[in-house]
């Protein structure tokens, strides 16, 4: 567990996800751990120097070069062009997390049964069927080999992506000046992705709890994927019985995977969003450009204008600023996290409320934990994409508000297709989309579904009779 334990830094608070701390890509380098061609560079980055993910200044910079550098001679023969050297990343992560105990038979026993207990109770709690076949315990290296495959596919496109907007920024003779350089310089940047990754995903590794702790659909190993080592630190930290928190941690991670499961779409829309969003990213060199105009060249022979033009530099953001096309993407997986994470939280304490003597206490630990790291600071760590805080509290109200308007049949149903989802702005004024479900049918029989495909029937029709000739019946 972290030196802070389930997460916690000083200062947190329940309200994190309540505060809009007006992040955006607009004026950031949400990249600025990687900088160009992907080495650090000025600007603190996520996981990169100066960054929290990192240990700050030079000497964190000469280690990861260190273990950038070693064994370069064989790493660049064999690199396949691939924009991350997931090699790199695998063997990086598995020394920072080091030697680490497997999990005992009778550790996964008591999985086995937290997890019986809390797919039994979550029956109560909502309609979707259980997703997991079986409880898995999981130590740190486990969980990185279990989720490796989905951190690649969230990582590559970025990573791809990030390297083309590097060199199309690029003026065109700097870019024929280089020339084979160029092959070179790719193959290094990917072996840099790789080491930064690795020491994201070790840090995570570290810290997790479930497979799906961060609300992403990180492993497709059709389990409930508890981290048991980890699970009874913090039950120690809190003063709980191990077996409550098991309890919570299996109704959790079995919750997600009813969604994961019984959602087909879901979290395939969701990786989606990040290859959308890393496809319209872009590199802004124009605050560098800015400088270099305003530099007066006639005046750089004055030692003291020379020192007056440095220092005036010294204060400047010089780093590109990276900015997508493909906002929306990020809105909506934004929205997608929020809207898995509340219902979580509503069907859980449903389920649990009543039952665990120690549910709001868990509740409230797991709350805290989420605002000190929760998904978005993972894929920052891990990607670089700066996302706000979800609007999980929001979202939580929206679910609770819905059961009471409609019960928890019409309330799961609006997972059956993703367009009867609410959308970022329903999240602020939830009121007008519980009253359009509300109005949606008055009966039982409500089937979204059957309404979704009367709305295109009838649109198709529409179309139908407009495109017909004047004066045909």
């Amino acid at each position: 567990m972290s030196g802070q334990g389930f997460g916690f830094t000083p200062g947190d608070d329940d309200d994190r996800d309540d505060r809009d701390d007006g992040r955006g890509d607009q004026g950031q380098n949400p990249f600025g751990g990687f900088g160009f061609f992907g080495f650090p560079m000025g600007g603190a980055g996520q996981g990169g120097p100066g960054g929290p993910g990192g240990q700050g200044g030079l000497g964190d910079f000469l280690n990861q070069l260190g273990q950038m550098m070693s064994g370069m001679g064989q790493q660049m023969n064999a690199q396949d062009g691939a924009p991350v050297d997931h090699s790199v990343t695998e063997r990086i992560a598995r020394q920072r997390i080091g030697q680490v105990a497997p999990v005992r038979d009778s550790e996964r026993e008591a999985l086995t049964d937290a997890l019986r207990l809390a797919e039994l109770w979550l029956d109560d709690a909502t309609t979707l069927p259980a997703g997991a076949n079986r409880a898995e315990g999981w130590n740190s290296l486990q969980w990185l080999e279990h989720t490796l495959p989905t951190w690649k596919r969230i990582v590559d496109p970025v990573a791809e992506q990030m390297a083309e907007a590097s060199v199309a920024a690029m003026p065109e003779e700097a870019r024929e000046m280089m020339g084979p350089l160029l092959g070179m310089m790719s193959r290094m940047n990917s072996m840099n992705f790789g080491v930064q990754l690795g020491g994201a995903l070790a840090d995570l590794a570290k810290d997790a709890l479930t497979g799906s702790d961060l609300g992403l659909p990180l492993h497709t190993t059709g389990a409930a994927a508890l981290l048991p080592t980890h699970l009874t630190a913090l039950a120690e930290e809190l003063e709980l019985p191990a077996r409550e928190l098991y309890v919570y941690a299996a109704a959790r991670e079995a919750a997600h995977q009813r969604l994961y499961d019984r959602v087909p779409w879901l979290a395939e829309r969701m990786i989606s969003s990040v290859e959308e969003y890393a496809a319209g990213l872009v590199m802004d060199y124009s605050g560098i450009e800015d400088a270099a105009r305003g530099l007066d060249l006639e005046s750089m022979q004055d030692p003291a204008k020379l020192q007056e033009a440095m220092s005036a530099m010294q204060n400047m953001d010089l780093s590109p600023k990276i900015t997508s096309s493909n906002q929306h993407a990020r809105t909506r997986l934004e929205t997608l996290l929020a809207l898995v994470e509340g219902w979580v939280e509503v069907v859980v304490d449903d389920a649990l409320g009543e039952r665990l003597p120690g549910a709001a206490q868990l509740g409230e630990a797991w709350r805290r934990r989420r605002a000190s790291g929760g998904a978005e600071k993972a894929l920052e760590k891990a990607t670089g994409i700066n996302l706000g805080a979800p609007k999980i509290r929001e979202a939580a109200d929206l679910w609770r508000r819905l059961t009471t308007a409609v019960g928890v049949d019409r309330r799961d149903g609006v997972w059956d297709h993703p367009d009867f989802l609410p959308v970022a702005e329903d999240l602020d004024n939830s009121a007008e989309f519980i009253d359009g479900v509300l109005g949606g049918d008055a009966s039982d029989d409500f089937d979204p579904i059957a309404e979704l495909e009367d709305q295109l029937r009838r649109e198709a029709e529409e179309g139908d009779e407009r495109d017909q000739p004047d004066g045909e019946n």
